[in-house]
C-alpha cells in the first residue's frame, strides 16, 4: 500500500469513527469491482481504500497506528513512528503476510446491505465478498376484466407457501408483470437484501365480453317493440350498468359502440361495441302474429330500399 489511510479515505485524523465509515461508504459505491468491471484503476484503489478502513475502522489497530506502534499494513514497528517516518505513514515492503488488503474487520454486508449486483460465488458472496441477493420469484395471477379495469388487491400464494397480497392497478394488461421488491427469496447470508417478486397478469375469460384488442363486444338482446319503436334499455358494462338508446328501426345485427368503455392496451382504452339482436317475445303473441301475416299480405319482403 501507499500514501496515508486517512488521506485515502479523505478523513482528518480526528475524524468519529462514524465519519470514517460514512467516507468509506462513499468510495466503496463508486469503486466497487461490479460497478468498475475491468478497471484496474478503480479496482486497485477500491483495495487501498479497504485496506486504509480495516485499520481505521478497528478502534485498536487505529490507536497503536495513531501512537506509531503499527504501520499502515499492521506491522509492528520498532521505531515510534509508523513505517520509520512520521505518524500515520504508510511502512514500506509488501502487504500483511503477502495478502492483499481485505475485509478482515469489516462487515460489508452490514454496510451496505447487498447492494451491489454481480454474479453469485459459492458461499453466497458476490465479487469483492458482498452476500449475493435472493434470487427473484415469478409467478402468475389470474385476474378478471373488472380487475384489470378498475384495479384491485387480490391474494396470491407462492409455492413456499407464503401469501401475499398483490395490488392490481387500474388499467393492468393482459400478460403486464408487477415487480415487488424484498418479496423474493432471501439473501444468501440471511441479511442480506431478499430478492423480488415478479407478478405476470393474466386477464380470465368473460361470460359477456370478448377482446379485440382495447376494445371489448358483446351479444345486446333487444325486444321487438324496442327494436322497431325505439327506446332506453339497461347495458351491462365492466364497470356497472348504464343505459343505453337504441335507434327506432333496428334491425340484428346493428353494432352501437359506447365510447372509452372498453378493455386496456398500450396504455389506451378502448370501447364498448354492442351488437344488437332482435328477440322475438314467447309464447307467441296473437298480435304479433296478425302484423306479420298482414305484412306479408301485403307483399315480399325487401331488405333494401330502392
Amino acid at each position: 500500500m501507499a500514501g496515508d489511510p486517512y488521506k485515502e479515505l479523505g478523513v482528518s485524523r480526528g475524524a468519529s469513527a462514524d465519519e470514517v465509515k460514512k467516507a468509506f461508504r462513499k468510495l466503496a459505491k463508486e469503486l466497487h469491482p461490479d460497478k468498475n468491471p475491468g478497471n484496474t484503476v478503480a479496482d486497485e484503489r477500491f483495495k487501498r481504500i479497504t485496506g486504509a478502513f480495516d485499520l481505521l475502522g478497528d478502534k485498536e489497530k487505529r490507536a497503536k497506528f495513531d501512537r506509531g506502534e503499527i504501520d499502515a499494513d499492521g506491522r509492528e514497528q520498532s521505531r515510534g513512528y509508523a513505517g520509520g517516518g512520521t505518524p500515520g505513514g504508510f511502512g514500506r515492503g509488501g502487504q500483511r503476510g503477502g495478502a492483499q488488503p481485505g475485509f478482515e474487520n469489516i462487515d460489508l454486508d452490514e454496510l451496505f446491505g447487498g447492494m451491489f449486483g454481480g454474479g453469485a460465488r459459492p458461499g453466497g458472496a458476490r465479487p469483492g465478498g458482498f452476500p449475493a441477493k435472493g434470487a427473484d420469484v415469478r409467478a402468475t395471477l389470474e385476474i378478471s376484466l373488472e380487475d384489470s379495469i378498475s384495479g384491485a388487491t387480490r391474494r396470491i400464494q407462492f409455492s413456499d407457501g407464503r401469501t401475499l397480497d398483490v395490488t392490481i392497478p387500474t388499467g393492468a394488461a393482459d400478460g403486464q408483470t408487477i415487480r415487488l421488491r424484498g418479496q423474493g427469496a432471501p439473501g444468501a447470508s440471511g441479511r442480506s437484501e431478499a430478492g423480488d417478486a415478479l407478478i405476470t397478469m393474466k386477464l380470465a375469460p368473460h361470460p359477456v365480453f370478448l377482446r379485440e384488442g382495447a376494445d371489448l363486444t358483446m351479444d345486446l338482446p333487444v325486444s321487438l317493440a324496442d327494436a322497431v319503436l325505439g327506446g332506453k334499455i339497461p347495458l351491462r358494462t365492466p364497470e356497472g350498468t348504464v343505459s343505453m338508446t337504441i335507434p327506432k328501426g333496428s334491425s340484428s345485427g346493428k353494432v352501437l359502440r359506447l365510447k372509452g368503455r372498453g378493455a386496456f392496451a398500450d396504455g389506451k382504452r378502448g370501447d364498448l361495441r354492442a351488437k344488437l339482436m332482435v328477440m322475438l317475445p314467447e309464447p307467441e303473441n296473437e298480435a304479433l302474429t296478425k302484423l306479420a301475416q298482414a305484412m306479408r299480405d301485403a307483399g315480399p319482403f325487401k331488405p333494401w330500399r330502392d
